[in-house]
């Protein structure tokens, strides 16, 4: 990629996340439901198609940069020991998910709270999760050096890996923050414990 190139990544990269933190702010403020895409663009200062240029939905506004993070939970799998089993390369991973939680915990909690007290925003979550499976299973599937299909073992795991991923955030949430999200999330997984 050229300098240009990766100029206008970068700026666009930058837009991108400031117009998701006028969202965030406009629904933390008014509620998911009251606030239009034209409030949002009125908000940001730009017009509803400019919006919709680097978000095609309110729920995207807020949701998109969890699509980079299982990018990112996805490369970590793959970066993992060859000789670390499958759960704990899992677990391992989604420490790239919650780096968030680490550098701002009152944003993430209140992030949180938007999406687990916003019907949309829950069911778009679970949607998008849901979708980052088969490249997670695939992640899986490479650090065995496999190139077929993956056993049905591996999508179990990845879809347990998410569920306990999910149950921590949401003790956490519930916590107003006060527990640990890092030991709820390793509790979680040591109950099922699979290997």
């Amino acid at each position: 990629m050229s300098d240009a190139g990766r100029t206008r990544d970068i700026a666009r990269a930058a837009v991108r996340a400031e117009l998701a933190q006028v969202a965030f702010d406009l629904f933390r403020c008014e509620g998911f439901d009251k606030v239009t895409l034209n409030d949002l663009a009125a908000a940001a200062g730009v017009s509803r198609s400019t919006f919709l240029r680097y978000f095609g939905s309110k729920e995207e506004a807020v949701l998109g940069a969890f699509d980079t993070r299982m990018g990112l939970v996805a490369d970590a799998l793959r970066g993992r020991p060859a000789d670390e089993d499958d759960w704990t390369a899992l677990r391992r991973a989604l420490d790239t998910v919650i780096e968030l939680y680490h550098r701002d915990p009152a944003g993430a909690l209140a992030m949180t709270r938007l999406i687990m007290d916003t019907p949309a925003l829950c069911a778009r979550n679970l949607e998008k999760q849901h979708n980052w499976r088969p490249a997670l299973v695939q992640a899986l599937a490479e650090r065995a050096g496999s190139a077929r299909p993956a056993p049905l073992a591996l999508p179990v795991r990845v879809a347990a890996a998410l569920d306990c991923l999910n149950i921590a955030v949401d003790h956490w949430a519930a916590s107003d923050g006060s527990l640990d999200l890092v030991g709820l999330i390793d509790e979680a997984f040591a109950a099922l414990a699979l290997r």
